[in-house]
């Protein structure tokens, strides 16, 4: 499960879904880089780990929704939490790296 969530897609796919329920396309659109196969992928494993929820509607052509579980909206708060914060710190780690700044 933590392998999941801490994915780069998996961190992406529960951050745009904390706005709302998505469809698949929407979802693609809003996460940039990613293959229809590694998406799909990311979703089954979300929703197999109880984070996602998928609805299919019966119309033509085929209508998949997307959006969080109860217990992936509190992964999604958690992942958020720890997004904004290395977002944050960045500048600090880099400086770091380059030997600019010592612990």
């Amino acid at each position: 499960m933590l392998k999941h969530i801490t994915s780069r897609w998996g961190v992406l796919v529960l951050i745009v879904l904390q706005d709302g329920t998505r469809r698949f396309s929407e979802l693609r659109r809003q996460i940039g880089g990613v293959s229809e196969r590694m998406l799909a992928q990311t979703l089954q494993w979300l929703e197999g780990d109880g984070l996602v929820s998928r609805v299919a509607l019966n119309v033509v052509p085929p209508h998949v929704e997307y959006s969080l579980t109860p217990l992936g909206q509190e992964a999604a708060g958690k992942v958020s939490e720890l997004a904004d914060w290395i977002e944050t710190r960045l500048p600090e780690v880099l400086a770091f790296r380059r030997g600019e700044t010592h612990l």
